[in-house]
């Protein structure tokens, strides 16, 4: 799969419903970022009339999912990845459209290389911060992703 925006939507759309449902969306995929965007709606919102947790969540984990797979695929090898440990701070309601962004893609760049090298597992700790259309930020999460390079 080439990675361009429709095309990882299209993807959603086929593979992960539930975030294509609630309006989780790539709007840039680059060599070294994600930005997901995911707007506040009805069938994303919880009992307060803010965002679901779990909404702000999928779009945060999908910005450094998505930048992993892409750095993967560039890599040229067949490497495992899974999300071994999440945290997350929320110090704003999430309404209107919130941004999701990872930066992060130099450093799964070498836990690749590393990974290739030694023959290890390596565990990376990647982030996504939500900032809202008045750019406060409204949640920071952090993913700690194991991968390792398949025999």
């Amino acid at each position: 799969m080439k990675f361009t925006p429709r095309k990882i939507n299209l993807y959603l759309l086929a593979k992960l419903p539930s975030a294509f449902i609630t309006g989780i969306r790539v709007k840039v995929i680059s060599d070294n970022s994600a930005v997901i965007n995911v707007k506040h709606r009805w069938i994303n919102q919880n009992p307060f009339k803010s965002m679901f947790w779990a909404v702000q969540g999928m779009a945060a984990e999908f910005s450094t999912g998505i930048l992993m797979v892409k750095k993967i695929k560039d890599s040229g090898k067949k490497v495992s990845m899974l999300v071994t440990n999440m945290n997350a701070t929320f110090t704003k309601k999430a309404t209107g459209k919130i941004e999701f962004r990872c930066d992060e893609g130099d450093l799964i760049e070498k836990a690749i290389a590393t990974a290739v090298e030694t023959g290890e597992g390596q565990v990376i700790l990647l982030h996504s911060e939500g900032i809202n259309e008045e750019g406060i930020s409204v949640s920071k999460f952090e993913f700690e992703w194991s991968i390792k390079v398949k025999p």
